[in-house]
C-alpha cells in the first residue's frame, strides 16, 4: 500500500485528506508543520507528500527547499496545498522543487489525478 504524508498545521484539513486518500487505498500519515514532517520522512520514507504552504514552524517552501537538498528525500513527489491563487506563489513552490500543486478547497478528484501525475495510485 503507498503511504502519503500529509503536512498541514490544520488538524481539520489532516482529517479531511485523510478521509479522501484512505478510500482511494492510500495509507496516510501526518505531521503539522514542516519540521516534523522532516523527522517523520526520515523515520520512515512516504511514496508522495501533500504539502500546505503556509505553516508555523517550518512553512511548506521552507520544507521543500531543506527537502530537496537532501540526498535521501529529494526525489519524492511533493505536492503543495495552498490558498494562495497568486502565480508568483505557485511558481515560487515549483521552482523550488514541487511536482505539482492543489487548490484549497479541493476533492478527491483532483487530489487522486495530481497524485496519478506523479506517478501513485492507491
Amino acid at each position: 500500500m503507498k503511504e502519503i504524508l500529509v503536512i498541514d498545521d490544520s488538524s481539520a484539513i489532516r482529517k479531511a485528506i485523510r478521509r479522501i486518500l484512505e478510500p482511494m487505498g492510500y495509507a496516510v500519515r501526518e505531521a503539522a508543520d514542516g519540521a516534523k514532517a522532516l523527522e517523520a520522512c526520515h523515520g520512515a520514507r512516504p511514496d508522495a507528500i501533500l504539502c500546505d504552504i503556509d505553516m508555523p514552524v517550518m512553512d511548506g517552501l521552507t520544507f521543500v527547499r531543506v527537502m530537496r537538498a537532501d540526498p535521501a528525500l529529494r526525489e519524492l513527489p511533493v505536492i503543495m496545498c495552498t490558498t494562495h491563487n497568486t502565480f508568483a506563489k505557485i511558481q515560487e513552490a515549483i521552482g523550488l522543487g514541487a511536482n505539482e500543486y492543489i487548490m484549497k478547497p479541493f476533492d478527491a478528484e483532483i487530489i487522486g489525478g495530481k497524485l496519478a501525475a506523479c506517478g501513485l495510485t492507491g
